[in-house]
């Protein structure tokens, strides 16, 4: 086999570097004399760090968002254009929308991280979401970053606030001939009366409309929105639900999760507070939210629970693995990171696996809980959000794949767990950061760790499993691996 073009091993390294909070794409030393490949690097300046980065897969050209700025760069790393996007006059007790309210906090120099990066390829344009002003979004122009929109006018127009921690992902559901939608899930950081922990908003087609980013639907009663119930702060009081990675597959949109929930410990009476991971799942077109659903994901090897999701990616089966897992090779798969334990979200510990989720498998499951529940049996099981048990109405009604929700028994959670395939683990040096892809039938996976190591994982043939050379970042190992693949 051929190896696979330097490029697009870099651009690999690249993503899974701004994964793993570096602020210099590649190397972070240089390769040793003896290696004849030579690494193209970018460093931004002293006191940028990178956050976010995208490629249009059109132009193979870069966008990366960092404190301050948005660099667009070429696929050979060369700055294109730049634009600045802070720092400027904030304070974070500051309330949205400030045209409207006045804020009478004593404003100091405040740094903008950018939130959220997205490529609107139906536009042509770049959304840029910050920490400033509790999270206003910029529209630029792909080509040059010209600024065709900051909307800022109504209170739905700020998005991911001030946090700088906390955790946004969007989802772009694009139509031919209707304005897309934009789902967007953030962390709310206490602030639950301003943002929605998930919604969907609109995307028009005029940067600087004056829906842009409104809610899909709104009225008085049923909204394109969950908002984390007030009551909830009262049970858990630094409640907050921190999105890890956000996709759409088929007639959905998914968001995976990491939030606290109350538990009582095996031959206790007491509770105590663990985190959780959950898959969050909703249909494309349902504008009251009914399809909301949440399934607990975890992973376990020899007794060891792993509950703390780091990082996953979307992905495809491929022909070798798809034989292994018994589906298909056009099948998706969630491959998914996890540390040890389920205690502290902020403070992981070191052991960690790969673990792989076919995502058929979690619809099924989703499926049979939906038909159980609309059976009469249990309850929405959703404490977080209906605070008390609310049981099940039972309706005759049947079930398929597609199933949208109705206003009954809605939103709906699974008690199960949903348990991955453990393909790797690492004691020491955890895994952080993930990404995956098929080549010539085989899937890949390339892990990044807490260290700034690159390891290259193949799940093998006939459950045979192969961990390659890891690395600082050096694409020799990989290379000869590719070739030998």
């Amino acid at each position: 086999m051929k190896a696979m073009p330097w490029n697009w091993t870099c651009l690999l390294s690249h993503l899974l570097m701004v994964g793993m909070g570096s602020s210099t794409l590649l190397p972070r030393q240089p390769p040793p004399p003896s290696q004849k490949r030579s690494f193209i690097t970018f460093r931004g300046e002293p006191a940028e760090g990178f956050n976010h980065l995208v490629v249009d897969e059109r132009t193979g050209h870069i966008y990366l968002g960092a404190v301050n700025r948005i660099y667009k760069l070429s696929s050979d790393l060369k700055v294109l254009v730049t634009h600045q996007t802070g720092p400027d006059e904030d304070n974070p007790k500051c309330y949205p929308p400030r045209i409207v309210q006045t804020c009478h906090e004593p404003l100091t120099t405040t740094n903008n991280v950018n939130k959220m990066l997205l490529i609107d390829y139906k536009e042509n344009r770049l959304i840029a979401c910050g920490s400033l002003y509790q999270g206003i979004c910029k529209l630029l122009r792909l080509e040059d970053l010209f600024k065709l929109g900051e909307p800022f006018h109504k209170k739905e127009h700020y998005l991911s606030g001030v946090n700088e921690s906390g955790s946004v992902f969007g989802v772009i559901v694009s139509y031919s001939n209707l304005d897309d939608k934009l789902f967007i899930a953030t962390a709310v950081d206490g602030k639950p009366e301003y943002f929605p922990t998930i919604s969907s908003r609109k995307l028009t087609k005029n940067s600087e409309a004056d829906g842009m980013f409104a809610y899909v639907f709104h009225d008085e009663f049923v909204a394109s929105m969950i908002k984390i119930p007030s009551d909830t702060f009262t049970v858990i009081p630094d409640f907050d639900i921190y999105y890890v990675y956000g996709f759409s597959s088929g007639n959905f949109v998914y968001f995976l999760t990491l939030q606290p929930e109350m538990v009582s410990p095996p031959g206790s009476t007491t509770k105590e507070q663990v985190y959780t991971s959950k898959l969050v799942r909703l249909c494309k077109e349902d504008t009251a939210f009914n399809s909301y659903v949440e399934v607990p994901i975890g992973c376990e090897r020899s007794g060891v629970e792993y509950r703390l999701l780091q990082a996953a990616y979307l992905s495809k089966a491929g022909a070798v693995l798809a034989r292994t897992l018994g589906v298909r090779p056009e099948d998706d798969l969630l491959f998914t990171v996890f540390s040890k334990g389920q205690k502290r979200k902020m403070k992981s510990l070191d052991e960690s696996a790969l673990c792989i989720f076919i995502l058929k498998q979690i619809n099924d499951r989703i499926k049979e809980r939906l038909q159980s529940c609309y059976r009469g049996e249990g309850t929405l099981d959703l404490a977080w959000l209906k605070v008390k048990d609310i049981p099940c109405s039972s309706a005759l009604l049947t079930i398929d794949d597609n199933f949208c929700g109705l206003d009954m028994n809605a939103p709906l959670g699974v008690s199960e767990m949903v348990r991955g395939i453990p393909v790797f683990t690492e004691d020491r040096d955890r895994m952080t950061s993930v990404i995956a892809y098929v080549y010539k039938n085989h899937s890949l996976a390339f892990v990044g760790t807490k260290s700034g190591k690159l390891k290259k994982y193949q799940p093998g043939d006939e459950g045979r499993e192969r961990e390659y050379q890891d690395s600082k970042l050096s694409p020799a190992p990989h290379l000869r691996d590719l070739e030998k693949a």
